[in-house]
């Protein structure tokens, strides 16, 4: 059950990407301390959701962090709120090394204790550690992801949003990445994940949007989801 007041409230979002409308009056609670899935199949606009949450797009509609209005602020100003996506495709600083692009993340972090995340992100991904001189080109896709997650957590999220987080990573890292999201939320950190790996994600997620066509055609617990053979089978191609 949900709190009168959501962390992440998104009330009739509409968004067009190209000049095609891609969301038709989206409607999403987020609690805090919850792990929500948006699942559905490709091109359904999971995507455009993400990046209309944080900014990067013009939208329709009201989205509101904690009660502060989003839909008219600049996305730097809803990354420094606390709202943090990591894109679809990493977007890592290829030539810099894995120690500048996590210092990086904490830019607009002020005060003796900006770096104390990196803690929180060798303790998660131990394999950064031992690669902090390596450039982020060099790392395999999984662990580019795990340095683009790692980043992210650089900026003290409240809520961290993951875009397709297993996308290009080999099949033994993907649990890998899935164990530390359950760990970044047990760490008081909210998390909005886009997956299409849809049975792991449904696993590990408390509640699922799914979308098709822009639009929601069903909400309700991440097990109902993936326990109802008819919303698999017309929704989610399993």
């Amino acid at each position: 059950m949900l709190p009168d007041r959501p962390l992440l409230e998104v009330r009739g979002l509409t968004a067009a990407y190209r000049g095609l409308r891609a969301l038709h009056g989206i409607d999403l609670d987020v609690a805090a301390g919850e792990i929500v899935a948006v699942v559905g199949a490709n091109g359904a606009g999971k995507s455009t959701l993400l990046r209309a949450i944080a900014g990067q797009m013009t939208i329709g509609g009201s989205i509101a962090f904690d009660g502060t209005p989003l839909a008219r602020m600049a996305a730097h100003r809803i990354n420094r709120l606390g709202v943090v996506l990591v894109p679809e495709g990493r977007r890592l600083f290829p030539r810099l090394s894995v120690e500048i692009n996590l210092r990086l993340g904490a830019y607009a972090r002020r005060g003796p204790d900006r770096f104390r995340p990196l803690d929180l992100v060798f303790e998660l991904f131990p394999r950064l550690a031992e690669r902090l001189d390596q450039r982020a080109e060099t790392l395999s896709g999984g662990e580019q992801q795990m340095l683009a997650i790692g980043r992210a957590l650089m900026t003290g999220p409240r809520l961290l949003m993951l875009d397709e987080p297993s996308q290009g990573i080999m099949p033994r890292l993907v649990d890998d990445i899935l164990a530390a999201v359950q760990r970044i939320r047990a760490r008081g950190v909210t998390v909005l994940i886009v997956e299409q790996r849809l049975a792991e994600t449904l696993e590990i997620a408390d509640r699922a949007y799914v979308l098709q066509t822009g639009r929601v055609v069903m909400a309700g617990t991440a097990q109902a989801i993936g326990a109802d053979v008819e919303v698999r089978r017309a929704y989610l191609g399993m």
